[in-house]
């Protein structure tokens, strides 16, 4: 593998890690600038090319884990091994919600992960993708209440974890964005942006990691040792930009909420498929 192909996973970890929490869908940017432009599929084959685009997002769970290292010692319980255990009045985000939410999405992507691999890693696809995705961002800003009920993530319920669970199995068609999906979903559901998009990010972790595995695990087959390093270099270069991305969108997202990232969505369709279609 020579330096030019290192310098494509580069590009695409930095694709990945700086689009993975906007919601904008860095899967169905992978896949867009990949097929138009970088071609890993020629040097990799299709599969190998498709598990890297799943795989390359344990970098940026990584990011997440380092951002939000203090919630997830707190959901596992971590905090109170060799202290003695004393209820704190506080409401506080239980791992059982986070579980519930994932359950929906966890189960449609083990029925349908063969059918999304074959058919809808694609720049078509993802076009619809992105602009039905841009249409519920709308939606969510437009309905979302003025004083939500769910003002922070510890103020979430079951019903709104699970309702946020079963929007969030949308986001399986890539290009519709999971991060999209579920802060709609949550902004519809009662949440305000801050507490879905915290709440997205939790749940980001243990439903990408497992996409990951699985994906690595059916496709084992077609990995050599030669792509070893075109996945090296596109996990670390998604960990860094996804480091960056998830401070800035954080800060962002209450104040700008959602529309002005459906624009852009619906401008990127526009583009491609004018230049490209």
């Amino acid at each position: 593998m020579d330096i030019f192909e290192i310098i494509k996973a580069v590009i695409l970890g930095l694709v990945e890690g700086l689009t993975e929490f906007a919601p904008v869908s860095s899967t169905g940017h992978m896949i867009i600038v990949d097929d138009m432009w970088l071609k890993s599929q020629e040097f990799l084959g299709k599969y190998t090319a498709n598990t890297f685009k799943v795989v390359i997002q344990l970098g940026s769970i990584l990011a997440v884990v380092v951002v939000f290292w203090k919630r997830f010692v707190d959901l596992l319980g971590l905090n109170r091994i060799g202290k003695k255990h004393v209820d704190s009045p506080q409401q506080r985000l239980k791992l059982s919600q986070v579980i519930v939410g994932l359950i929906p999405a966890g189960v449609f992507g083990f029925l349908f992960e063969d059918f999304i691999d074959e058919h809808l890693f694609s720049t078509e696809t993802v076009l619809i993708g992105l602009l039905l995705g841009a249409v519920l961002m709308i939606v969510a800003d437009r309905y979302a209440q003025k004083d939500p009920a769910a003002k922070t993530v510890d103020q979430i319920t079951y019903r709104q974890a699970l309702s946020v669970g079963l929007i969030q199995c949308f986001s399986l068609w890539p290009g519709f964005s999971r991060s999209g999906a579920t802060i709609s979903g949550g902004v519809l559901m009662g949440m305000s942006h801050r507490a879905a998009a915290d709440f997205t990010f939790i749940m980001a972790v243990p439903i990408m990691a497992g996409a990951s595995l699985l994906s690595l695990i059916k496709n084992w087959e077609y990995f050599s040792i030669d792509a070893l390093p075109f996945f090296i270099a596109g996990f670390i270069s998604a960990f860094i930009f996804a480091l960056i991305s998830i401070k800035f969108f954080l800060k962002l997202i209450d104040r700008i909420k959602l529309v002005p990232f459906a624009i852009y969505r619906i401008v990127l369709v526009i583009i491609i498929y004018i230049i490209f279609f």
